[in-house]
């Protein structure tokens, strides 16, 4: 989350305002240093035991094909809640986004906001069969089961030419544990997320939700309230997604899939 406005220069404060206005939501995100980890959850009361367990797999080449082309593409198993899928452009500008795209149900824009810096996002996200996701992670089914028809169209339009979805690589699984709460002195709902890597390192994230236009008064109250705790907001932060991609690669994925079946481009 900024740490205040005046910590941007002109041109990047004009930029932060032109995606805002171009967003459906701003993400105000947080990471915290490992060390203050344990002193961060209790002063925030938070409580593992009331968590939520996700399993996050990633798809791209062993070199981070995808990744270098500004191009997310992941499926998650939830508890309580079934499976979901996204191919995620970033950065995106809201102004470069297709009408049609724009309006395609289950397609966002959102402006994440952090301690030094700041990135637009386009999300089309889909929801897979129940199952499929452990079938996949199985090899009992091609990757482009998990994504729809949209889905694949926006991959295809955005992907390096001749990398079809069944030629990636899974990267993962990797846990999250999700914890949202709603401090009674702020008002606000957050998010805390803890991601487990396999190596034993973690990175905790806090994070808050909110509506393009209160986006400056969210970051101000929420960097009261954590101050207030002594959570330090100035510290560096870490691309929880690059680090799961990174540890994966270097990690030695499985080889690339055959294809069940030739990729057709979606109409």
């Amino acid at each position: 989350m900024p740490a205040a406005v005046t910590t941007f220069s002109g041109p990047e404060l004009a930029r932060l305002l032109a995606l805002i206005k171009g967003a459906d939501s701003v993400e105000l995100k947080l990471t915290v240093a490992d060390v203050a980890h344990r002193p961060t959850a209790t002063a925030l009361g938070l409580d593992a035991l009331q968590a939520q367990l996700r399993q996050v797999v990633f798809f791209d080449t062993p070199e981070l094909t995808l990744e270098k082309h500004g191009l997310v593409v992941r499926a998650r198993r939830i508890q309580g809640k079934g499976e979901d899928s996204i191919v995620k452009l970033r950065p995106v500008a809201p102004g470069d986004v297709p009408a049609a795209l724009r309006r395609a149900p289950g397609f966002r824009l959102e402006v994440d906001a952090l301690p030094g810096g700041f990135v637009c996002s386009g999300t089309l996200k889909g929801a897979p069969r129940a199952g499929r996701v452990e079938r996949v992670l199985a090899g009992q089914l091609p990757i482009r089961k998990l994504f729809s028809k949209e889905q694949r169209a926006l991959y295809a339009a955005q992907a390096p030419a001749g990398l079809s979805l069944d030629a990636l690589t899974v990267l993962g699984p990797i846990l999250i544990l999700k914890l949202p709460f709603r401090p009674a002195d702020l008002g606000r709902r957050m998010v805390a997320e803890l991601w487990l890597y396999p190596d034993g390192s973690r990175v905790l994230e806090l994070s808050s939700r909110c509506e393009p236009t209160e986006a400056f008064q969210a970051a101000a109250e929420l960097r009261s309230y954590l101050d207030e705790r002594g959570v330090a907001v100035d510290g560096e932060q870490q691309a929880k997604t690059r680090k799961a991609l990174e540890y994966f690669a270097r990690a030695g994925a499985e080889p690339p899939r055959r294809s069940a079946g030739r990729l057709r481009a979606p109409a």
